[in-house]
């Protein structure tokens, strides 16, 4: 063989390597600016406040409880992280980012086994298109990313199979079948996407590929099974916000496969929450999307009976089948807000842009080359300007009711927001604002009078939520949040009666049996909230408040050692619980248990350093340790806050 045979070779592997370099280097330079950006909506629930990664629970209540929702491999993830950086949302970003550039790379190398004609740029298209901002600049959407990876790598197995037969290549195809799975339930469709493959290489499958998809098929049913029930049971896809009929389902199905298809297309607005569809079936403009859909199959279904547009036929079946678990016959808790979110085409996108990818090839080199590299710029400028929205919660929503004014939900959530940043005046508008959109709309007034509830403002919820109950007088959550409001106010009586009777519409509450106990308790009915606080307890074994109240009622029995184990269950659920501490601290030291005691109330001194009962607490129990030294500058600090005063300078270094 000449020596000069493999030089070829070499510079094949080099160009690759080159591609495959550019390929991630613009991904990382397109969404450059998650790196600056912080946590948002529903990163709390999933990261920040979650008790299995900054709580005392873990990995074991990951995988062995229902506490991992119905993505445990992301959790893991969250949860090494958490272990790595703590709450630095940056290396958060950078994992999310990361595992988004692996996606590129991976559907770059399957296209190439699928023969697709410009896969480089298929796979660029889709990384950089700025549609999947939301999958990559939101830390909760790491299910997104993260599925990809695996979701590819078994397509990619999968091939490698179908080429060579080889046994482990097919089971490697089923385990990363299975990781996807359990990153996000929504790739149930890849054995779809497998078959597809299937028909693509052979023209049809044979008995020995449907027995092989067997498997996948069975792995997708049992996820499937699980995830409609923890939508409707645990997330709470329940009520009218989720009773459409058959043909509305329908209709909103067929509105929502045109919406994902002219984002791809025109991706302007792009929006974190958009409208949320008025369907009316017996409006004739309302089947026309359907319509329209069905006679796109039917001309395309022709076409292929005539040996012509495979391609085609792979790129929309495959984009149909990605997004049919999203396309409303299944409720899914976000459809509260809207039908559609960009987050959902994450994995369907692949199959159109890999197409659109493909057709520039069939354009003349020097116009293919203009045109796809003055697309790909657009869509890295678009991507980058838009993950800037991302930044915090408050760019977000402002960004959000710039493009969508009527987003109740936004307004609701950046009252949220401002309320935390002591912007009363503002935050107070902004639920106000929320309220006011839909008037006749009772759960927007029951949500606004929450977030005013929750955020400090109680004398503004009152009437909000006695609107509510005006227009609903059995909304269960109505009367639980009006009785939170008035036990804010100091009008116990009335809302007990509140909390009472949102147990009579709504027995299973645990919250409403938590707050009725802590009424029962400051009103010296101490058997009686132990009851509620119980049954709180039995109803939600995970409500960390229950178990502290719990331990409070116990306090006030004089039961001190009986109250220890309820705030050590508190903690364990919910570690930055400075009260807790607190109500720990001083059982142990009644109960005599002094050493623990001090410990337990120097966390709580740590979380919270501006209590100046906590303070007095902690110089207490370490006078009766004997260490008045280490007592005595807490007593001191607690003076100086109830004076008003702030603390002394530190001393200049040395």
């Amino acid at each position: 063989m000449p020596l000069s045979d493999p030089i070829p070779v070499r510079r094949a592997a080099w160009r690759d390597a080159a591609a495959a370099a550019a390929l991630f280097a613009s991904v990382i330079l397109a969404y450059a600016a998650v790196f600056r950006a912080g946590f948002i909506w529903d990163d709390d629930i999933n990261v920040t406040e979650n008790a299995v990664i900054v709580g005392p629970l873990g990995l074991k209540e990951i995988w062995t409880t229902s506490a991992a929702n119905y993505f445990p491999l992301v959790l893991t993830n969250f949860w090494l992280q958490h272990a790595l950086w703590g709450l630095n949302p940056t290396g958060f970003h950078a994992v999310t980012l990361a595992c988004h550039a692996l996606s590129a790379l991976f559907l770059w190398l399957v296209l190439l086994r699928l023969d697709v004609p410009g896969a480089w740029l298929g796979a660029a298209l889709w990384a950089l298109h700025p549609v999947q901002v939301e999958s990559v600049a939101w830390i909760t959407e790491l299910k997104n990313t993260q599925s990809a990876v695996f979701f590819l790598l078994s397509i990619w197995f999968w091939l490698r199979w179908l080429e060579v037969g080889r046994r482990r290549f097919y089971f490697l195809s089923l385990v990363c079948a299975l990781l996807a799975l359990l990153s996000k339930p929504s790739t149930v469709m890849l054995p779809v996407a497998l078959g597809l493959c299937v028909w693509w290489r052979r023209g049809g499958p044979r008995w020995h590929d449907a027995r092989a998809l067997a498997p996948f098929f069975a792995l997708s049913a049992i996820v499937s099974a699980w995830t409609i029930w923890e939508q409707k049971f645990h997330s709470g896809a329940l009520g009218a916000e989720w009773a459409q009929s058959f043909p509305e389902r329908l209709a909103i199905a067929g509105r929502a496969v045109w919406f994902y298809l002219g984002k791809l297309a025109w991706p302007d607005p792009l929006l974190f929450i958009y409208p949320r569809w008025e369907i009316s079936v017996r409006e004739a403009a309302t089947w026309l999307p359907l319509s329209a859909a069905l006679t796109a199959g039917l001309i395309l279904a022709g076409w292929l009976r005539r040996g012509g547009g495979r391609p085609v036929f792979f790129a929309t079946a495959y984009f149909v089948a990605l997004l049919f678990p999203v396309l409303g016959f299944f409720d899914v808790y976000f459809f509260r807000y809207a039908f559609v979110g960009d987050h959902f085409q994450y994995l369907a996108s692949m199959g159109p842009l890999a197409l659109a990818g493909a057709a520039a090839t069939q354009l003349r080199r020097r116009a293919a080359v203009a045109i796809s590299s003055a697309v790909l710029v657009a869509c890295a400028a678009l991507a980058a300007g838009h993950a800037r929205d991302f930044a915090d919660s408050e760019t977000l929503w402002r960004a959000t009711l710039t493009r969508h004014p009527a987003a109740a939900m936004a307004w609701l959530n950046l009252g949220a927001t401002l309320a935390k940043q002591g912007r009363d005046e503002e935050a107070i508008a902004c639920f106000q604002r929320s309220a006011a959109i839909r008037p006749g709309d009772v759960q927007a007034r029951n949500d606004a009078g929450w977030g005013l509830v929750n955020s400090g403002y109680p004398a503004a919820a009152v009437p909000l939520l006695a609107e509510v109950l005006r227009l609903k007088p059995d909304h269960a959550e109505a009367h639980n949040n009006l009785g939170n409001a008035l036990r804010r106010l100091g009008r116990l009586d009335e809302a007990a009666a509140h909390y009472s009777r949102s147990l009579a519409l709504k027995p299973g509450s645990a919250e409403a049996h938590n707050n009725l106990g802590g009424i029962l308790a400051e009103t010296g009915r101490h058997a009686e909230a132990m009851a509620q606080f119980e049954e709180a307890i039995r109803l939600a074994p995970k409500f960390a408040p229950a178990h502290a109240n719990l331990g409070a009622a116990l306090c006030l029995s004089s039961r001190w050692a009986e109250a220890i184990v309820p705030f050590e269950t508190a903690l364990r659920l919910r570690r930055d619980y400075p009260d807790a501490h607190r109500q720990l601290g001083i059982a142990l030291a009644n109960a005599g248990r002094m050493s623990e005691a001090a410990v337990s109330l120097a966390v709580a001194v740590r979380q919270t350093p501006d209590s100046a009962e906590l303070h007095q607490n902690l110089g207490q129990v370490l006078v009766a340790l004997g260490r008045a030294g280490e007592a005595a500058p807490h007593f001191e600090r607690a003076k100086q806050i109830q004076a008003g005063a702030q603390p002394p300078p530190l001393p200049p270094r040395r």
